[in-house]
């Protein structure tokens, strides 16, 4: 998925979504809202470390082979030549700096964590995912680009149930996620999702009202 691709589903995949966080509602009070990104962050400072690499290793090349392509010796037109080679190889680099891998080459795993946490705070609120009765609603967030799922639950979940056990919840898509099963990964972690929930918010079937869409939220 390369960056500002926004995946295609189909409408059986975008039906499946919605059926597996309807049933795993069942069994509990809590509200899951699912959600694909393409990108969480925009990553400009990637473009220019890819820019300043290639430019640089141009710009050595040249030098190291000045004898093969300075024939007739060092003039104004060579230093020409080598600021012009040096140029297009750092715009060459920007635009390459674009392109999903190379972001996530040059881009530390902290900066990448860090923008999708900061994506999916933003995505809680925009998306008032805070707004029910309990304030038990859960953002489960698959960003793209960067290759993560994120689970955002609101406050009074959070400090109830311990960090390892929404962990699980991301575990539970890393193995489809890697394998292409995007689908199959985010209704893997909405079901364990709603078996944690389903312990500490368990169901009252006489008052179990569906406050969030169960839709798929889908975003740039």
């Amino acid at each position: 998925m390369e960056t500002g691709e926004r995946v295609q589903l189909t409408a059986d995949e975008r039906e499946r979504i919605r059926s597996a966080v309807h049933l795993a509602e069942q069994y509990t009070t809590a509200e899951i809202v699912p959600m694909i990104v393409s990108r969480s962050g925009l990553y400009r400072d990637a473009q220019h470390r890819a820019g300043l690499i290639l430019a640089v290793s141009i710009l050595t090349i040249l030098l190291t082979t000045e004898l093969l392509w300075l024939p007739w010796g060092w003039h104004a037109l060579n230093a020409a030549w080598l600021l012009l080679g040096t140029t297009l190889a750092y715009v060459l680099g920007t635009w390459i700096g674009t392109l999903a891998p190379s972001i996530r080459l040059l881009t530390p795993p902290d900066r990448m964590r860090h923008k999708v946490r900061l994506r999916a705070e933003r995505a809680f609120a925009q998306h008032a995912v805070a707004q029910t009765r309990e304030r038990t609603g859960v953002l489960i967030m698959v960003s793209l680009l960067e290759h993560q799922i994120y689970v955002f639950p609101d406050q009074p979940l959070f400090q109830r149930v311990p960090v390892e056990r929404w962990l699980q919840v991301v575990h539970a898509a890393v193995g489809r996620l890697k394998t292409g099963d995007m689908v199959g990964g985010l209704c893997q972690s909405i079901e364990t999702c709603g078996a944690l929930l389903a312990e500490v918010y368990p169901s009252r079937p006489e008052d179990n009202p569906d406050e969030l869409s169960n839709e798929l939220v889908q975003e740039p």
